[in-house]
């Protein structure tokens, strides 16, 4: 996927989010977005399923709602991120880094966590059934009401 066709989806992601009619939801279901600098984006809602992120910067990203279930997000930037209600199942996110991440009520089920970084990250409510967190920091972590 070239920077200008994805520059486009972003363009019609954020006027369908505003219910402008000739909006559409972003469907980026398998894209190819290794490295991409999606910094402050607002993906929320969007269909990333199984999309390869690796290595790519969504730090301070809208993921709220996203559907990122069997994406690559290993050594992903995702500081800050808002992943609020996100559906990660399955999701790689090894060497992750997520401190300062929003991951309430996310749903993190058989995802590979190992060597992750959630420093700071809130996860209430988060759903980490059968997740792989082995060498994982949670430093400092809200784990309030996580399902495990």
């Amino acid at each position: 996927m070239t920077e200008l066709e994805l520059k486009e989806i972003l363009k019609q992601h954020a006027d369908w989010l505003k219910n402008i009619t000739e909006g559409c939801r972003a469907n980026l279901r398998n894209a190819d977005l290794r490295f991409a600098d999606l910094r402050n984006a607002d993906l929320q809602n969007a269909n990333l399923r199984s999309a390869n992120l690796r290595d790519a910067n969504l730090q301070d990203t809208n993921l709220q709602f996203a559907g990122l279930q069997n994406a690559d997000l290993r050594f992903a930037d995702l500081r800050n991120a808002d992943l609020r209600y996100a559906d990660l199942q399955n999701a790689d996110l090894r060497h992750a880094n997520l401190r300062d991440a929003d991951l309430r009520s996310a749903d993190l089920q058989n995802a590979d966590l190992r060597f992750i970084d959630l420093q700071n990250a809130n996860l209430r409510h988060a759903d980490l059934r059968d997740a792989n967190l082995r060498d994982a920091d949670l430093r400092d972590a809200n784990l309030e009401g996580v399902t495990k």
